[in-house]
């Protein structure tokens, strides 16, 4: 069954009427098919009228939505002869952070993502898509060989943050994520991050500090999740709307505000409702931007990468 959020149960209403009618036709009954028109019409009228409006808070709802496309769905529909490989040769497999060897029509990469899950048992398995430093440390280590080996760098960022359990602060955390940061900057290949959902705090710099950023148009990307930004800001969660609004997370703000490099648009309705042709929209973008990089060397790219983040700082942000 569809997974419908709050703001858009009226929509939800609409869609189980026609559901309703199409089963009393399957049933042999009497035909509803003007009727089932007229429903099909007005639902994807609201439909249009509800996501042409959509609050930052609503927006990080859909960045969130459980049908979302997660980063394991793009590498297996965008990246050919895909060879995963694990570990962080010091600690363990951290299973949030996927990453390895492929094809991306053509050309030979490295691949990098941070994988929520899609039910239950996966989302254990891969901690909800927080990171804890093992997973920081095996991004690194793809980085460099990618460098190693000339292999243009693509990253799916889905991610709430990094985990904050104790553990992983005893491990290193935040030097695993600056480590990763700093792996990202050196790195002597294109390299393209796009944000698929989430993009939270140093979780998803660590592996988004890239030569083009780009995020899906209800994606959002922030210093700190709205709900914990209003629980320090008043001290209470319920705030996070308040919050999303001044955190300026969205897709759109962002590109204005020039911290990401394109904005990549979603069927109607979200990514969530036509998941073949958001992953087909995002690997027409991966490939426009990757293309004129590959003719740079690494020095260049190097250099105006460590450029381009140094002038958010100069310029910061108004």
């Amino acid at each position: 069954m569809r997974h419908f959020l709050e703001f858009e149960k009226p929509i939800a209403e609409l869609e189980g009427q026609i559901e309703e009618l199409r089963r009393t036709t399957d049933a042999g009954g009497i035909d509803v098919a003007d009727e089932i028109g007229k429903l099909r019409d007005k639902a994807e009228k609201l439909l249009a009228a509800t996501y042409a409006k959509l609050t930052p808070w609503q927006k990080a709802q859909v960045a969130r939505h459980p049908d979302r496309p997660k980063c394991l769905a793009y590498i297996a529909e965008l990246i050919e002869d895909f060879t995963p490989l694990a570990g962080d040769r010091a600690f363990a497999d951290d299973q949030a952070v996927v990453g390895g060897l492929g094809r991306f029509r053509g050309q030979s990469v490295m691949v990098l993502g941070i994988e929520k899950g899609t039910d239950t048992d996966s989302r254990i398995r891969h901690n909800f898509g927080s990171p804890r430093p093992e997973g920081y440390r095996k991004a690194r280590r793809l980085i460099e060989l990618a460098g190693r080996f000339n292999l243009p760098l693509l990253s799916f960022v889905d991610t709430a943050g990094a985990f904050p359990g104790v553990e992983a602060e005893a491990r290193g955390q935040a030097e695993a994520i600056a480590r990763s940061i700093e792996a990202c900057l050196d790195a002597p290949v294109p390299f393209v991050a796009t944000i698929i959902g989430e993009g939270g705090s140093g979780g998803a710099i660590a592996i988004a500090t890239a030569d083009r950023v780009l995020m899906l148009e209800h994606s959002i990307y922030s210093v700190i999740s709205p709900e914990g930004g209003a629980s320090i800001l008043w001290r209470d969660a319920a705030q996070a709307p308040t919050a999303a609004e001044a955190f300026r997370l969205t897709a759109e703000d962002l590109k204005r505000l020039n911290l990401v490099d394109g904005v990549i648009p979603e069927p109607m309705g979200g990514a969530h409702r036509d998941a073949a042709a958001t992953v087909l929209a995002v690997g027409n973008r991966i490939e426009s931007c990757l293309t004129p990089l590959l003719a740079l060397d690494g020095a260049t790219l190097r250099a105006r990468r460590r450029e381009k983040f140094l002038e958010m700082g100069r310029t910061g942000v108004v």
